[in-house]
């Protein structure tokens, strides 16, 4: 048994999987667990950041559970700091509204009765108004693949726990997007039940009528597994409802939009090209697509925090904003006291109302037996660019999502490539709460059109080598084994232990021996960021003319370098050179 084997993307098959092999026991993922969010402590993922203490009740009940009976058992989640766990404070991430709750949510409770296992509470925008994830005086989360762009939030430290191998999956919160946008930013799976089909009792509200439990996670079966667990009417909570799931099945059609969408931000254009590769990916899945007219659910949008809704949130928040001045962050108490505006009367509110409904209705009808595809979120932003123009890139983050609660819809953001090198771009499948089944069949049958990467290694990540491991934890496939065209050398660079350098050369080059593997886009932009100078990943040309990504060297590094090149390949290399 190995800490060592612990995948780094953690899910609940591998989980599963691991245990059952004697790879590794529930005590040593947490060990794992806990030893890398100590490593990530200045990315502000975590308020109450994993620790053996608060976790050893949980994993001391598991030795009472049958894991046979218990469908999570010896999972970690995380859980957003405005979900109460009993013992546990809980903040919202207001340290001044603080207090320690002493039953669980509805929502973790039903996942502690299935095995699982919280480890901690996640960062997120204070009392959850914002989608950036900038918003928290426990720090900015940092975007899992590129630090200096946001999170999204704001559900910012659930997302970047699951990305960064914290739990295998994390609760957050969705009213517009909260459960949404920080899938997309991190390459993730965000699923977003129907209204009321998960309890909220235990929740601090944001928009009470509108708010909802959701889950981060790296596969939809993942997802689809917690709904299992949480799905359920609760009697005791005025807003839960019974939502049964119906029998999956592929949607008739696949809506997108008519016409040109707006994208935003510094990444806008790479974007927009991300939007038109999926698009495309979906006309190839075979399966029929139409395009909508979207100015129904961009009005709807509107509704929710220009018009008369905000009030909600104020009427939850405005006793304690007003008691403790100075408490909220100024950002957060600008939004939460717009709610008091005097144009917001008792007749406003019921006017809104009666136009959601009439578009409800027309929603209805264009959904019947449809899947409405949107990007996730039109563009990101640094988070140095968010903290210059805090109101402005919030609110463009919401542009395709704010609709969905108000129209009552369920929702899944799921991966869709990248928009540039480390930069996932999302979409997000909208359907009718009673065909919400669908939405897991629909996001397989679009995942799987997402191009993997083919990685080339030529030292110590090849199979059998020390960092093989590496790999088989970003759920990487050995391919086959190749050699680049007789163009480069191969160096031993003076590390500990030896790494191989491989270099370009303009003159006389050899062939170099070296292995494929086959990664997802998400799993690239984890395993590039770990790489330390004078390496990094560029083209490599292959004998057979393709070219792949893989690990190219600096030349500067050749000078204090041993050069190898003769020996053909890292293998033989060790063998005739460190003896």
């Amino acid at each position: 048994m190995s800490t060592d084997k612990v995948p780094f993307q953690v899910t609940i098959s591998a989980l599963h999987r691991g245990y059952r092999s004697g790879w590794f026991t529930v005590d040593e993922v947490i060990d794992v667990i806990i030893e890398r969010s100590r490593e990530d402590a200045d990315m502000a993922i975590w308020i109450l950041p994993p620790a053996l203490e608060r976790i050893r009740p949980y994993l001391e009940r598991l030795k009472e559970m049958n894991p046979e009976d218990s469908p999570l058992w010896g999972i970690p989640f995380a859980v957003k700091d405005n979900i109460e766990v009993a013992g546990w404070p809980v903040t919202a991430a207001c340290p001044d509204f603080s207090y320690e709750p002493g039953q669980h949510a509805a929502v973790v409770e039903r996942l502690l009765a299935a095995g699982a296992i919280p480890v901690g509470k996640t960062n997120l925008d204070q009392f959850a108004t914002g989608l950036v994830g900038t918003r928290s005086p426990y720090g900015a989360a940092h975007n899992a693949l590129r630090p200096e762009l946001i999170s999204g939030g704001s559900s910012s430290g659930s997302a970047v726990a699951v990305a960064r191998g914290q739990a295998a999956f994390a609760l957050g919160t969705d009213t517009a997007g909260s459960g949404r946008v920080p899938a997309a930013l991190n390459g993730l799976i965000g699923y977003k039940p129907a209204l009321g089909a998960w309890p909220s009792s235990g929740v601090i509200p944001a928009c009470r009528s509108l708010d909802c439990v959701t889950v981060f996670a790296r596969v939809i079966e993942d997802a689809e597994s917690v709904d299992g667990q949480v799905r359920g009417h609760l009697p005791s909570d005025p807003y839960s409802a019974g939502r049964p799931l119906g029998r999956a099945a592929m949607p008739e059609v696949f809506l997108i939009p008519k016409g040109p969408l707006e994208f935003f931000g510094p990444f806008a254009e790479a974007y927009s090209e991300a939007w038109e590769r999926a698009k495309q990916r979906l006309v190839q899945t075979g399966h029929k697509v139409e395009e909508a007219d979207i100015s129904l659910f961009q009005e709807a949008a509107a509704q929710l925090y220009e018009g008369p809704w905000v009030a909600e949130r104020w009427a939850d928040l405005e006793s304690f904003i007003s008691s403790h001045p100075g408490s909220a962050l100024p950002v957060t108490e600008q939004i939460l006291r717009s709610g008091s505006r005097a144009d917001f009367t008792a007749a406003a509110l019921f006017r809104s109302q009666h136009r959601l409904a009439e578009i409800r209705g027309e929603v209805r009808r264009l959904l019947n037996n449809a899947v409405l595809v949107l990007p996730t979120a039109g563009g990101t932003w640094t988070r140095e660019q968010v903290a210059a123009d805090p109101v402005a890139a919030n609110s463009k983050m919401g542009l395709y999502t704010n609709h969905c609660n108000l129209l009552d819809l369920s929702a899944v953001s799921i991966p869709a490539g990248e928009a540039e090198e480390r930069l996932p771009f999302g979409i997000t499948l909208f359907t009718l709460p009673e065909k919400e089944a669908n939405l897991g069949a629909a996001a397989r049958a679009l995942t799987s059109q997402t191009k993997d990467v083919t990685v080339a290694v030529c030292g110590l990540h090849m199979r059998e080598m020390p960092l093989e491991r590496q790999m088989l934890e970003l759920g990487a496939e050995f391919l086959e084994e190749s050699e680049t065209a007789a163009v480069y050398e191969l160096y031993m660079l003076p590390t500990s232990p030896p790494k191989p350098g491989l270099i370009r050369t303009s003159g006389n080059g050899a062939a170099i021996r070296l292995e494929l593997w086959k990664m997802s886009a998400a799993s690239f932009g984890h395993f590039t960021a770990s790489i330390p100078a004078p390496l990094g990943i560029g083209r490599i040309e292959l004998a057979d003319g393709r070219q792949v990504s893989g690990f190219l060297c600096e030349s500067y590094a050749a000078e204090q370098s041993r050069n190898i090149t003769s020996a053909g390949g890292w293998r033989n290399a060790i063998t005739l050179f460190q003896k």
